[in-house]
């Protein structure tokens, strides 16, 4: 085998609060199909330890409160101490800032430099090349009354855009800003799921590099979020029925989406005093900032159309409450959108939010575990651009992808706490964007992938739950990983059935791809009569040369095991070089 390996089953999805994980160690299992026919077992277990704005509602809104927090004066980042860019270094970058690398992309780096390719990717217009979600889908006929309860339209738009789409780093920020501000079709009880989901997705990728405090009032006044954390239709308080406002979005727009249950400093570790932890907020904030999201209802009560899906959420003035909330020291009255928008300031303010969102994106681009200087430099960025602005998303994409810690990879390979599990989605849009997957007919038939028997166990848009496929400070249970107080978000989805399940599922693609949705392997048969060449090709495509020599030795050893004679060769040594890559250890964790 390639190796033998701890599976940790983390497959119950409930709350937080409740949720316990087993540890079960186990052997690694063989692959099926394409490498088992030519007698080579693929590893299918996973490494379980990383190697040891809208308008005012009525009324005025008063806001009382503290001051704001201190604009501070940005740190520069160290210069990093990092060989020369090369195609590995590029191929490396690449994985963190896109959701694959392509042989076109690294020659793309090495010609403008990672910062150069940055900053190119931040002028690609959102439009350009492609429309949005929401008009693709509409333009491919899925708001047709027929197809209300249709999903498979998001499914083929997502897939489209993130592995055929021109602005690669947008949509990487797109999808690691879904893993954490999380909105699941899965759980929407609602007509038009599918567009619904797609409106969302589209102001993630609208927002991915604008301005935080704009994406918080854009998700504040959509219609699917006010579906999903049931804040819709929620109403002041009635003292007579005893009845008081949903509190959902309230507890879920402060603890997973902007500042967390504990109290930090800002280079992201936790405040104490007397040994204790100090709380973020507490069950009266929440309270009394549920009362702000009170009145706010769809555009239009019409189910015909998914329109109102699209639209920006309304106030109902009767529904609405207009007096004080007090929460996180501040006060807002007036009630309306202005009372929201007060809202929302007082959150963006508040210091933790730099280090809590700099956090979850370090932790869904680079590295589970990076250090608290690392995330200290990406807050110092949130809070300030370098012109006063807090915030601004661009600044932190450059502070979380130009850090030392993310940028130096020999420290990297030697630190035994650094990089991050590839999730299971990413290394499926790795390996089509590697290879050059397309769809002629623009169906992207790929679909709905969180099957856990059969397919990834996760799909994009597809969280069961609030809390998303991964929850960032999760450490596999009885593995070394507790032990060294690191955290593995990404082993919450790893379980023996889903590693074979992905084996198998990789197989099917890499040998047939499905519907008209396939690669083009033509540049990798080209190579295919020279295992090293070959092996040496796809270790840099797909793994950023990570592949330790052993395992590329025995990688080309199954790709020998295949005779030139044979029918399809060149076709079935390259199918063997790159499923054996997608199941090897070295693949799977990326330093």
């Amino acid at each position: 085998m390639l190796g033998d390996e701890t599976i940790i089953d983390t497959a119950d999805r409930t709350p937080i609060s409740e949720q316990t994980t087993r540890g079960l160690p186990v052997d690694a299992a063989p692959a099926t199909g394409l490498a088992a026919k030519h007698g080579v077992i693929a590893a299918a277990a996973l490494l379980a330890a990383c190697d040891s704005g809208g308008g005012t509602g009525p009324g005025t809104v008063t806001v009382a409160g503290p001051n704001p927090t201190p604009t501070p004066t940005p740190t520069p980042s160290p210069t990093p101490t990092v060989a020369a860019l090369n195609a590995r270094s590029a191929s490396r970058f690449l994985a963190q800032a896109t959701m694959g690398a392509t042989r076109t992309s690294i020659d793309a780096v090495l010609n403008t430099g990672i910062a150069g390719w940055i900053e190119a990717q931040f002028a690609i217009p959102r439009q350009t090349g492609q429309t949005g979600h929401w008009d693709w889908m509409v333009a491919n006929g899925y708001a047709e009354a027929n197809k209300v309860n249709v999903q498979s339209g998001y499914d083929a738009s997502v897939w489209r855009q993130v592995i055929a789409g021109p602005d690669a780093l947008r949509q990487r920020v797109t999808v690691a800003l879904l893993d954490y501000l999380v909105v699941g079709m899965n759980a929407l009880t609602i007509d038009w799921r599918a567009l619904s989901m797609a409106a969302y997705t589209d102001i993630l990728a609208d927002n991915a590099f604008g301005n935080y405090r704009d994406l918080l009032g854009a998700i504040a006044r959509n219609a699917t979020m006010g579906v999903f954390l049931t804040f819709v239709n929620s109403k002041k308080a009635n003292p007579s029925t005893g009845s008081l406002p949903d509190e959902n979005f309230a507890r879920e727009l402060m603890q997973l989406f902007t500042l967390g249950v504990s109290q930090l400093e800002q280079d992201g570790t936790v405040r104490m005093s007397n040994g204790q932890v100090l709380e973020t907020y507490t069950l009266d904030d929440v309270s009394q900032l549920a009362r702000v999201f009170t009145g706010l209802q769809l555009a239009t009560n019409d189910r015909t159309t998914a329109d109102r899906m699209r639209q920006p959420l309304i106030l109902n003035d009767a529904n609405n409450e207009t007096g004080s909330a007090t929460f996180l020291g501040g006060t807002v009255s007036g009630g309306g959108w202005a009372a929201v928008d007060a809202a929302l300031d007082i959150i963006f303010r508040h210091p933790n939010i730099a280090p809590f969102v700099s956090k979850q994106l370090i932790q869904r681009m680079v590295t589970s575990n990076p250090s608290p200087a690392y995330v200290g430099r990406v807050a110092a960025a949130f809070a300030n651009n370098g012109s006063g602005v807090r915030g601004d998303m661009k600044a932190i994409i450059r502070a979380v992808l130009l850090d030392p810690e993310a940028r130096d990879e020999a420290a990297a390979l030697a630190s035994p706490t650094a990089g991050r599990l590839r999730e299971p989605v990413l290394r499926l849009t790795n390996w089509a964007r590697a290879f050059g997957v397309t769809s002629p007919s623009d169906a992207w038939a790929i679909g709905d992938t969180t099957s856990t028997t059969t397919r990834l166990g996760q799909g994009i848009g597809r969280a069961s739950s609030v809390f998303g496929f991964v929850r960032p400070g999760f450490s596999p249970p009885g593995t070394p990983l507790v032990q060294a107080g690191l955290t593995a978000p990404e082993f919450l989805m790893a379980s023996e059935q889903t590693n074979i399940a992905y084996i198998n599922y990789m197989q099917s693609l890499v040998g047939g791809g499905t519907g008209d949705t396939k690669a083009d392997y033509a540049p990798m048969m080209a190579l295919a009569s020279d295992s090293a060449k070959l092996v040496d090709e796809v270790n840099l495509i797909l793994a950023a040369g990570q592949l330790r020599a052993s395992t590329v030795a025995t990688i080309r050893t199954a790709v020998d095991s295949i005779p030139l004679t044979a029918n399809n060769a060149t076709l079935n040594r390259t199918g063997v070089a790159i499923l054996l890559t997608l199941a090897s250890p070295d693949y799977l964790v990326l330093k």
